[in-house]
């Protein structure tokens, strides 16, 4: 069927779904406000440096492939994966490290040397968390979901206990490992979707089997290649692409969205609509107003957000891996911080990026690019990040030096800093939050908003804000769910 479909917003999720209906036919009108595709996926290149702002690891990258083959298309003929042997370099105040290889002789090595008795423990966690992935991964991961009753399938009420909802991931965590260091290693892939591993349940261990059972990945010359790569797969399909393109508003009539108003002005008409917005921003910004639905999607919590410094130093620190994480030395201090007492915390996680050991030409010779991040709570939270900003990017830079980077600060030559007001501005996302929602209780994945308005007719989501959440696999899978909706109906 010949119909005409318009997608508000450009990042992963919005070009899935735009390749997903191309193939199936549809006529698709993007629109994108921004002067660069890819939503939080992004890049910023100043002299000499290229910073991916967004996602920094690839998990699950049969994702990618199959949506290459629904275009018609090879992987490989178009993008260079690179599995890192060193997933991540893990380094404490008390310079103890622990280094997450990829190859598992290596891995049990280094749980080894922190704690021998932990090896055991390892790999039953393993065992545990491969459970979870198969009792969820279909229900969950891989289907359209529409609503609670999609996912309470007999099969998945049958292995409901396989899935340990119960307990949060801190209690699991702490009944495979002994180790301080490795409870806090494996505590912290709940940051993976912003939340925190004293609130989450344990099913979302199933984050770290992911990566240890898939491998993390690069994609050669950055990540932000992926976007690029996305918006040539969908304008080889017929995708209409249209950046700098604003929609101030859908056009709702009789109960139907009927198309879009551009900037305030040109109105383009479609047959259904797909917003890749934050539902919640939606709602508020887009959409005619609707007090029950606006209440309804602000009471689930949001995610953390993030303090970011872009900094270009002209020296190699020979101890910085790709993906590092300097860990703060009370962490559920931390993670009350951000979400009970909603301040930045005093002593955060630091976590850092260096492309450029990978990717030598994301920097000057004898250069590093480094993305740091440090988990912050949501713009409603009680800090004025116009006047805390440089205080606090100070604390983060004196810290990092105390952790080996000597004399950091004397070897910044570029510098720019994003505090959560930035992101919430430039990406519409509700907070500053970064993953949408929060997974800090039992019924967080059901309160997401549905990829099929329950209110309007013809409009759907699809997103991070949506089913099945944040990070670059779930939203392209996003994007397909949407897309099989919309093509059944």
């Amino acid at each position: 069927m010949d119909q005409s479909v318009v997608i508000v917003g450009g990042g992963l999720g919005g070009l899935s779904a735009a390749i997903h209906l191309a193939a199936a036919g549809r006529r698709i009108t993007l629109l994108e406000k921004n002067a660069r595709l890819g939503g939080k996926a992004n890049l910023i290149a100043e002299q000499g440096y290229f910073f991916d702002t967004g996602p920094s690891l690839l998990t699950m990258p049969w994702v990618v492939r199959q949506l290459y083959e629904v275009a018609g298309k090879r992987l490989e003929d178009d993008l260079e994966l690179v599995q890192l042997e060193l997933t991540c370099r893990y380094q404490w105040l008390d310079h103890t490290t622990f280094n997450a290889f990829q190859t598992l002789p290596l891995l049990l090595q280094e749980i080894e040397r922190l704690e021998p008795r932990d090896v055991e423990g390892f790999l039953r966690f393993v065992a545990y968390t491969r459970r979870i992935y198969d009792a969820v991964a279909e229900p969950f991961l891989k289907s359209p979901f529409d609503g609670l009753g999609d996912m309470l399938t007999p099969a998945l009420i049958r292995d409901s206990w396989k899935i340990d909802s119960l307990r949060t991931v801190d209690a699991s965590v702490r009944s495979f490992f002994r180790s301080p260091y490795l409870r806090q290693v494996f505590n912290r892939y709940t940051t993976y979707n912003g939340s925190s591993p004293y609130r989450a349940p344990a099913t979302f261990n199933i984050i770290p089997y992911v990566e240890f059972a898939e491998g993390g990945w690069y994609i050669k010359g950055g990540m932000y290649v992926l976007v690029e790569a996305l918006t040539r797969l969908a304008q080889h399909l017929g995708v209409d692409i249209h950046t700098e393109a604003p929609v101030t508003r859908v056009a709702v009539e009789h109960g139907s969205a009927r198309g879009v108003i551009v900037a305030g002005e040109e109105r383009i008409d479609a047959d259904q609509v797909v917003i890749n917005v934050d539902p919640h921003y939606a709602y508020q910004h887009l959409l005619p107003p609707k007090k029950c639905v606006v209440q309804a999607t602000q009471q689930p919590e949001l995610s953390c957000s993030g303090f970011v410094l872009l900094l270009g130093v002209n020296r190699i620190y020979e101890h910085i891996a790709h993906h590092n994480i300097f860990f703060s030395h009370d962490y559920p201090r931390e993670f009350a911080a951000i979400f009970d007492k909603r301040i930045p915390p005093a002593d955060p996680t630091i976590y850092i990026c260096a492309s450029s050991v990978s990717d030598p030409d994301h920097a000057p010779p004898g250069h590093m690019n480094m993305f740091v991040l440090v988990n912050a709570p949501t713009t409603n939270g009680h800090v004025n990040w116009q006047h805390e900003a440089e205080g606090y990017r100070n604390m983060v830079i004196a810290r990092l030096e105390r952790m080996g980077m000597t004399n950091l600060s004397q070897h910044i030559v570029y510098e720019q800093i994003m505090t959560p007001a930035d992101i919430e501005s430039l990406y519409n996302a509700p907070g500053g939050a970064i993953y949408g929602l929060a997974s800090n209780n039992l019924w967080s994945a059901f309160l997401r908003p549905p990829l099929r308005a329950r209110d309007i007719a013809r409009l759907y989501f699809v997103g991070g804000g949506t089913h099945p959440g944040g990070g670059i696999p779930l939203v392209l899978l996003s994007g397909r769910a949407v897309a099989h909706q919309m093509l059944s109906r």
